[in-house]
């Protein structure tokens, strides 16, 4: 039943910390997973969140990929319409000439912010939306080999030509797993913190799935916010740091990431407690024992190809510590 790791990093900013002392951590945490076998590091796009430093994506994959030996490194993801589909084959080809076979290029459609940083990014907002499944094979082609003396293509990524970086569609809901089945893609669906449409995704994109040169079966890679320590309540009182987290973002504040809180209750509405449990529903927490059990349990549900594990923990030794015994849980399965 043993199903692969991987690691989903924002880079989280803690409370009176700042991005300097996030981006050590996400190294540490990058070797860490690598040592206990993860399969994956990727780091996510955000941009005006005060608790996450991964706005710069592909540089900050380069910094990890560059302190880490094996472990692939990517995004979770590049939020594709605030970039031209060009920069990104440039980027990734790159990051792939300087780390040949360990780099990922996970793309996603939403902005990964406010509307009014969004407009920032993009500058012409336009239907960014709706460009998606065109920009995303547009960059599909500009990893294409180019023909010999390279003539025949007016444009070219340089590096990024004919280098084939792995692509994944990143998704909350049926519009990513149609598109990814339609080009034969791999798929990775956000339930940590949009589960409503999980196995409603899973189900259409393992139906309509067509192989393609990149991949000849469907893999879908599922998000689990796994918060683990040595006992059930330590591992709920870590818990509470991502809590207050998504209660700060609901309330239009978003803030860096909070000390843990021995009572949830304490500092939300019942009503806005109810919101955040529903949000986070695809999580396990708890001691060990828990967490195998609740990874036993979601694999049995969902039956994913893999799991990207994420876990907003304030302090950094007990966010290890939560990684080695996700590790060890899924081992033992």
């Amino acid at each position: 039943m043993s199903v692969p790791l991987s690691v989903l990093d924002l880079a989280p900013i803690v409370r009176g910390g700042d991005a300097a002392q996030a981006f050590r951590n996400a190294l540490d945490l990058a070797r860490h997973a690598e040592a206990l076998g993860y399969r994956r590091f990727w780091l996510a796009e955000h941009h005006a969140m005060p608790g996450v430093a991964s706005a710069a994506t592909a540089v900050l994959i380069g910094h990890i990929a560059g302190g880490t030996s094996t472990i692939r490194v990517g995004s979770g993801g590049v939020m594709l319409p605030n970039h031209a589909p060009l920069v990104i084959a440039e980027q990734f080809g790159t990051l792939e000439s300087l780390y040949p076979g360990r780099i990922d290029l996970g793309l996603g459609r939403a902005p990964g912010t406010d509307q009014r940083t969004a407009a920032a990014l993009r500058r012409d907002m336009g239907d960014t939306g709706n460009r998606f499944p065109q920009d995303v094979q547009e960059l599909q082609a500009y990893f294409e080999p180019g023909e010999p003396g390279g003539f025949g293509r007016t444009v070219r990524a340089v590096p990024g030509e004919g280098l084939r970086v792995p692509i994944w569609l990143l998704g909350s809901s049926l519009f990513s797993a149609q598109l990814a089945a339609m080009l034969g893609l791999p798929f990775a669906f956000a339930s940590h913190f949009a589960p409503g449409a999980m196995m409603d995704a899973v189900r259409l994109y393992r139906s309509e799935f067509r192989p393609s040169r990149q991949l000849a079966q469907p893999h879908v890679m599922l998000g689990l916010n796994v918060f683990a320590a040595d006992g059930d309540d330590d591992a709920r009182r870590l818990f509470t740091s991502l809590q207050q987290q998504f209660l700060a973002l609901r309330r239009g504040r978003p803030d860096q990431v909070p000390p843990p809180v021995d009572d949830i209750a304490s500092v939300c509405a019942p009503e806005e407690r109810a919101g955040i449990d529903h949000a986070l529903r695809r999580s396990v927490v708890g001691g060990p024992e828990t967490v195998r059990r609740g990874l036993a349990a979601f694999v049995e549900e969902a039956a994913p190809d893999e799991i990207m594990v994420t876990a907003q923990i304030f302090d950094h030794a007990a966010r290890l510590r939560s990684f080695t015994i996700a590790a060890e849980a899924m081992a033992s399965l």
